[in-house]
């Protein structure tokens, strides 16, 4: 297990991506919902899951690799709520950045639209076509993709707050370019 100031490259890197994922996922999905059915809605969705697929299987790389690679530690005067909270909303986040491609996967497969991975991969049904099923998961999906964006705008809220307020180094920890010596 490693252990230091910052997190391993591998990290920094699976973190940046799948955060610049979701923030193409996120606002694509709501742009699209509000569109008629139409090519142009279909190629869209496509896209949409394509994004899902690839967030879900570089999560899964991500959380292979924080098991095998302590994350740095949380500063020593960081107030023990604050501690707690700093792992519950990373406990969350992982648990929604699996659950919303999950969840966006068994809708496609209950309204019986199969998810073609690039348009070359056909991905297996979760579970088989369900239209009351579907409509309950299209509802659930979106509940859950409003709640990520509740805790990643905490999460980005705390990051700046320890940057510009306490100046403790947590955001350096993930920005390579920053380091203790040249916080604000």
């Amino acid at each position: 297990m490693t252990t230091s100031a910052r997190y391993t490259f591998t990290a920094i890197r699976l973190h940046w991506l799948i955060a610049f994922l979701i923030f193409a996922a996120f606002p694509l999905g709501l742009y699209m919902s509000d569109l008629e059915l139409s090519p142009l809605k279909l190629q869209l969705i496509s896209y949409h899951k394509w994004l899902g697929v690839t967030i879900f299987l570089l999560t899964v790389a991500r959380l292979a690799w924080r098991a095998k690679h302590t994350p740095p530690p949380l500063p020593e005067a960081m107030l023990a709520w604050q501690r707690t909270a700093t792992h519950s909303v990373h406990h969350l986040l992982y648990l929604l950045i699996i659950a919303i491609p999950l969840s966006g996967w068994l809708m496609s497969s209950a309204k019986g639209f199969q998810t073609v991975y690039f348009g070359v991969l056909p991905l297996p049904d979760l579970i088989g076509k369900d239209k009351a099923l579907g409509d309950i998961l299209k509802e659930v999906h979106e509940l859950l993709n409003y709640g990520m964006l509740g805790l990643v705008i905490a999460h980005v809220g705390a990051a700046l707050k320890h940057h510009f307020i306490d100046r403790d180094g947590i955001l350096a920890r993930m920005l390579p370019f920053l380091d203790k010596e040249n916080r604000p």
